[in-house]
């Protein structure tokens, strides 16, 4: 960006979303940051509590060694607590915890723990305040979230299709579904902003087909739209064949075996994105370092697929794709929620 200034817009936009929160004058405000967070969230998060009336207090805790073999990214599972009791125990006193980390505590170790002591959660994307302020939600978002929510828990079998030759098969039922709409008023929960995402976490052996990712279609782990095709085949959940002879191919062979590790090739969830507000150019539009990619995770009409972890199947991994597709069909027992990448009318 041009300049990584206070705009008062900026602090508007967050005072916005904090009054979602139900964030009311008096109330006490944990601003969770790491020594390697996004500053400009981090001080934000603090004018905007503090204009509302409310009283924050920050804990910032050093950002730990990656001890792993490759680069991480866009995870959604901050290891920046290193299960520190004291920290834990301060979040779940809070209330109200404004999560900067860079990964966030979507699927942090500890965040079972801090979600049952009461606690509410905001995780804000690691994105640049300019993208934050263009998907502040509305209540209208929220309803079709909950709406598509309510649909997917009620679902047998999903299947998704595209003319690029995907043809997937999902079991859904015992399937975990949640939805994030950009906020969340309730204790013992968590919400990220951006939000207008509704995936599912399906049980064992559910997941089977093929998946043919187009050009233009993204892999936010690298942030990058794909400039080849990729076909990838899975049976009972895994991939076990990944095709392609362009670079996009090769490097996601190479990133996937780097691990280790047989749950990196797993399936972790499958769902949509649901934000008219959200851009599929906006990869374009900014540095690798102003966007964690999650306005491309809730682009209206993307099949969202992801590889790696997925506790509700028993798989546990850091190797973590999440993969944006446009142009695809996604049908609820038999009926089309998305047609060739454009969000039907059916949740109100």
């Amino acid at each position: 960006m041009l300049a990584d200034r206070i705009e008062a817009k900026w602090i508007d936009a967050f005072c916005e979303i904090f009054e979602r929160c139900a964030v009311k004058p008096g109330d006490t405000a944990a601003i969770l940051s790491e020594t390697q967070s996004r500053a400009l969230n981090v001080h934000l998060a603090e004018l905007a509590l503090l204009r509302m009336g409310a009283k924050p207090f920050h804990i910032v805790v050093p950002t730990p060694r990656n001890r792993e073999v490759v680069p991480v990214r866009s995870t959604g599972a901050s290891i920046a607590i290193q299960k520190l009791g004291p920290v834990v125990g301060a979040l779940q006193q809070a209330g109200f915890v404004v999560d900067c980390t860079i990964e966030g505590l979507m699927h942090a170790a500890e965040t079972p723990e801090i979600l049952k002591g009461g606690a509410r959660i905001l995780n804000i994307s690691n994105e640049h305040p300019e993208a934050l302020e263009r998907m502040v939600p509305d209540t209208a978002l929220e309803k079709r979230v909950r709406a598509a929510v309510k649909m997917l828990r009620g679902t047998k079998k999903m299947r998704v299709t595209s003319k690029a030759g995907t043809e997937l098969d999902v079991d859904m039922v015992g399937a975990q579904t949640a939805g994030v709409w950009g906020w969340t008023d309730r204790p013992g929960t968590l919400a990220h902003w951006p939000g207008g995402i509704v995936v599912s976490f399906p049980k064992s052996k559910t997941v089977n087909g093929t998946i043919v990712m187009a050009p233009g279609d993204i892999n936010l782990t690298f942030k990058r739209y794909l400039a080849t095709p990729i076909k990838m085949t899975l049976k009972d959940d895994y991939v076990t064949d990944l095709e392609g002879d362009g670079a996009d191919a090769a490097m996601m062979r190479s990133y996937l075996a780097a691990w280790g590790d047989r749950e990196a090739y797993a399936v972790s969830h499958v769902g949509w994105g649901m934000n008219p507000g959200a851009r599929y150019e906006a990869l374009t539009m900014y540095d690798k370092n102003d966007t964690n990619g999650t306005e491309l995770r809730a682009v209206s009409g993307n099949f969202l697929f992801s590889t790696g972890a997925n506790e509700f199947a028993g798989r546990y991994t850091s190797g973590h794709f999440d993969l944006p597709m446009m142009g695809t069909t996604i049908e609820l027992d038999g009926v089309a929620v998305v047609k060739e990448g454009v969000l039907q009318d059916v949740f109100g």
